[in-house]
C-alpha cells in the first residue's frame, strides 16, 4: 500500500518534530508524498530538521516554535498554519517527555513536567486542529504516540503512564464523537525503537540498553525508523480503523508489563546517582537551546 504519492496534497503537522520518533515519522511522511510542519519547543532543532529534510525533498517541511503546554500558544499556531494557507489535513502527536523516579520521590513540579506536555499538551493540539477540520467539513486523521503501560501499568514512570493512558481514553472517546465529520483517531504503542534522548532518561548511564532490549524481545531486535513510520502511514492513510490502539514491539508488552521492574533492586545509592545523571542530561539539553 506504500505507493508513491500515497499523500500527494497531505500536509501533515507532527508534534515533537525535531527529533526521535516524530523525525522518523516525519521523514517517511515526505518521502510517500507529504509536507510536514514539525513543532518543538526548541525551535533551532525543528528548523534544522526541516532544512534537512529540504535539502532532499524542496519545499515539503516547515518548522514552528510551539510549547504545546500553553494552550494560547497552541492555539495561536495552528490559527497561523490556516491563515497561512497550510491548514494540516493530518495530525501525528508525538511530543513527550519521560524519565524514572521513585514515586515517592516526585515533585508537583516534576509530576506537572511530565503531565503538561503530554496529557494537556496532546489535548490542546488535537482539540485546536480538530475543530477546524469540523468548522471547515474536511475531516482529518491523528495518530498519537503513547505506551503499552496504558495496558499494564509501569513501576517508576507514574506520570507518562497516567498521562498515556489519558490520550488512549481520548483516542477512543474522540474516535466515536469525531467520527461523523469524517475524523479518525488511532494510536500507536511503540517498544524501544533507540533514541538518545529516551536511553538518557529511562536507562541513565547504562551500557548497550539497546542490545539489553533486544534479548529480551521475543523477535529478539528493537524497533527501526522504518517499523514507526510504516505504522503511522498506514494508520493516517484512508483506512477503514478508527479508534484503536495497536503495540509496536514484536510481542514485547505480552512478557511483563512496563520494562523497569529491574529498578525495584535499585538502593538510595542508585536512585541518588541516576537522578544526577539525569540533571546533567537536562543542564546540556538547556545549554544546547542557549
Amino acid at each position: 500500500m506504500f505507493r508513491e504519492g500515497l499523500f500527494d496534497g497531505a500536509r501533515v503537522l507532527v508534534t515533537g518534530g525535531g527529533t526521535g520518533l516524530g523525525r522518523m515519522m516525519a521523514e517517511r511522511l515526505v518521502a510517500l508524498g507529504a509536507s510536514v510542519e514539525l513543532w518543538g519547543r526548541r525551535g533551532e532543532v525543528v528548523a534544522a530538521t526541516a532544512a534537512e529534510i529540504n535539502a532532499r525533498h524542496p519545499g515539503r517541511a516547515t518548522s514552528r516554535a510551539v510549547d504545546i503546554k500553553d494552550p494560547a500558544a497552541v492555539d495561536a499556531a495552528v490559527a497561523a498554519m490556516w491563515d497561512e494557507g497550510r491548514p494540516a489535513t493530518h495530525l501525528v502527536n508525538n511530543a513527550a517527555g519521560n524519565f524514572i523516579s521513585r514515586t515517592e520521590d516526585l515533585s508537583p513540579r516534576a509530576f506537572h513536567a511530565i503531565a503538561d506536555i503530554v496529557f494537556h499538551g496532546t489535548f490542546q493540539v488535537t482539540q485546536a486542529v480538530g475543530k477546524r477540520w469540523i468548522k471547515d467539513g474536511t475531516g482529518g486523521s491523528v495518530v498519537s504516540i503513547i505506551v503499552t503501560w496504558v495496558r499494564t501499568g509501569a513501576p517508576f514512570v507514574v506520570p507518562s503512564a497516567m498521562s498515556k493512558a489519558g490520550i488512549d481514553a481520548m483516542t477512543k472517546s474522540l474516535a466515536v464523537e469525531w467520527g461523523r465529520h469524517g475524523i479518525r483517531l488511532n494510536a500507536i504503542a511503540p517498544g524501544t525503537i533507540p533514541t538518545e534522548g529516551m536511553f538518557a532518561r529511562l536507562r541513565p548511564g547504562e551500557n548497550n540498553p539497546a542490545e539489553r532490549a533486544a534479548r529480551a524481545n521475543p523477535m529478539r531486535r528493537v524497533g527501526t525508523p522504518e517499523d514507526i513510520g510504516d505504522l503511522a502511514a498506514f494508520l493516517l492513510s484512508p483506512v477503514w480503523i478508527n479508534g484503536e490502539t495497536i503495540a509496536l514491539d514484536g510481542g514485547s508488552w505480552l512478557t511483563g508489563g512496563g520494562g523497569f521492574q529491574d529498578y525495584l533492586g535499585w538502593s538510595d545509592d542508585d536512585w541518588a546517582a541516576a537522578r544526577e545523571r539525569i540533571k546533567a542530561r537536562n543542564a546540556a539539553d538547556k545549554s544546547q537551546r542557549g
